[in-house]
């Protein structure tokens, strides 16, 4: 039984008994039997449990997980600590560090922005590893399609940040004229110089937020130390 000990349960309570999910699981259950899939099972929700249903104020959407080793861990563009920063999230960073100032931090958790409200989600859910796309179209698109819609439907004013074409294609579910809709190239070096580099989006985000009465994202990765548990310490 999938749980995320937030409104998404509520929210999204009969979605996991729909013909279209239970045919994904099915697919899922033998793909991770016998192939190496990313990420671990259990972290694949870990963006709609690290945000919950009202604090979302912006999505950012990714195309499918990390397809390397120790990569992906259910949140879009971020790695955990200890693992090389991606080429598209070092793009990030540097536009990050153009457009607000911030500094590019050594590692690319971006668990923080989660908790301040940003919804790190992917088209697709999983991936066989080293083999991009390869769960594209298998079931995954119309979960996502239903989050978005559902957060479209929220009165609550939020910004989508749409990065390449995948991510474009999602545009269609956001009809509600509150939101903010921001749309540029893919962050990856293939794609970067044709329209994500001076896209200020973050800067844009933050304006749109406190025009509509929400605090805006700290969007400074930090760069201390992960803190250990207090009985190793």
């Amino acid at each position: 039984m999938i749980t995320f000990n937030n409104e998404w349960d509520i929210v999204l309570k009969g979605e996991f008994d729909k013909p279209y999910y239970q045919t994904l699981r099915s697919f899922l259950v033998e793909e991770y039997s016998h192939h190496t899939v990313y990420p671990n099972m259990y972290d694949i929700f870990n963006s709609l449990k690290l945000t919950s249903y009202t604090d979302v104020k912006a999505v950012i959407l990714g195309q499918d997980p990390y397809h390397g080793e120790g990569q992906a861990h259910g949140l879009s563009f971020s790695v955990k600590r200890g693992v090389a920063i991606p080429p598209s999230l070092m793009n990030i960073y540097k536009e990050l560090h153009n457009d607000l100032g911030c500094t590019i931090p050594s590692h690319g958790f971006l668990e923080k922005w989660a908790k301040q409200g940003v919804l790190l989600l992917n088209n697709v859910l999983t991936v066989r590893a080293n083999q991009p796309n390869s769960h594209k179209g298998c079931g995954w698109e119309i979960f996502t399609d239903r989050v978005i819609s559902l957060l479209n439907n929220r009165e609550k004013p939020i910004v989508f940040i749409l990065w390449g074409a995948n991510a474009k294609a999602k545009e269609s579910l956001i009809t509600a004229p509150h939101h903010l809709v921001l749309k540029a190239a893919h962050p990856s070096p293939l794609s970067a110089y044709n329209g994500f580099w001076d896209c200020k989006h973050f800067s844009q985000t933050n304006k749109f937020l406190r025009m509509t009465g929400q605090t805006p994202i700290d969007w400074q990765i930090d760069d201390t130390p992960e803190r250990l548990p207090d009985f190793l310490v």
